[in-house]
């Protein structure tokens, strides 16, 4: 009985060894996705085939050069960068225009204001009329037109004065619609480049069959931030600039409009034929 003993259990614990190899072989590929999400890095490393783990050095010892904060930017804004660098210099060119335009001292300027009352006071209207006309500011407009109409009454003069106001206040609207035309532009150039980094940084996931290199992907997102950095680093300060200039045009246009009418009360009693008539 015994040698039958020993034929009968060899083959039973080779069996069973090779269930249990065959067991492991199969469950070793599974054991990397069943650790606990708690156990963090340690349970992966432990885990991963020594393949992976060895890819995963050579790709984190791969790694760019390092360069300058400046140089990364201008390669990583590119075209996009290109088109919003040229852009802030025309707003800042816009703006400047604006800015010295749009001022009291060239609406209204004081020595105009002071000699035109003067010639009012002296009754001498059609040398008050030929300075108005001599003068390129936009109050100097205003009362030229109106006092080119004096002689048809003075309803006509304040409806004449009213449309030199509104063609001046138009003409510098007009100039001043360039900046807020920049404040849109700007974010949208942004947003492009943007739209532009990410696809490039898809693409590169989506055309390699290995794992690829930080570096590659971070060049599309280092796209992306900085073209959107850069299109409100230009709208921004377009749109701030904006405000600021269209307000004080609204104020100045205001101020032109209650001193050209106050001039031109001194002939409110005028019927349809002017008593004085500044052409001469």
């Amino acid at each position: 009985m015994i040698p039958s003993v020993k034929h009968s259990s060899r083959p039973s614990w080779i069996g069973f060894c090779w269930t249990m190899l065959c067991a492991a072989v199969l469950l070793l590929p599974l054991s990397a996705y069943a650790q606990p999400a708690d156990d963090g890095d340690a349970g992966a490393n432990v885990s991963a085939p020594p393949v992976a783990n060895a890819a995963a050095a050579d790709t984190a010892n791969e790694t760019r050069p390092q360069e300058s904060y400046l140089s990364w930017m201008v390669r990583s804004s590119g075209l996009f960068g290109l088109l919003l660098l040229l852009l802030s210099f025309v707003m800042v060119a816009v703006i400047t225009m604006n800015a010295l335009q749009v001022r009291r001292s060239v609406l209204m300027p004081p020595d105009f204001i002071e000699e035109f009352e003067e010639l009012l006071n002296a009754k001498k209207y059609q040398d008050a009329y030929a300075l108005a006309r001599e003068d390129d500011s936009f109050l100097g407009r205003v009362l030229a037109a109106g006092l080119s109409r004096i002689n048809k009454g003075y309803n006509e003069s304040v409806s004449a004065m009213q449309e030199a106001g509104e063609d001046e206040a138009m003409g510098l609207e007009h100039k001043l619609s360039y900046l807020a035309l920049i404040g849109q532009i700007a974010p949208m150039i942004g947003l492009m480049g943007t739209v532009y980094g990410m696809i490039n940084s898809f693409r590169v996931i989506a055309s390699l069959t290995t794992q690829p290199k930080p570096y590659e992907i971070a060049d599309g997102i280092s796209t992306a931030l900085f073209t959107t950095l850069e299109g409100l680093g230009v709208a921004i300060p377009a749109m701030i600039a904006y405000s600021l200039i269209h307000n004080n045009l609204q104020r100045y246009v205001l101020e032109v409009g209650m001193l050209s009418e106050g001039f031109m009360n001194r002939f409110s009693s005028m019927g349809k034929a002017g008593t004085a008539n500044p052409k001469g």
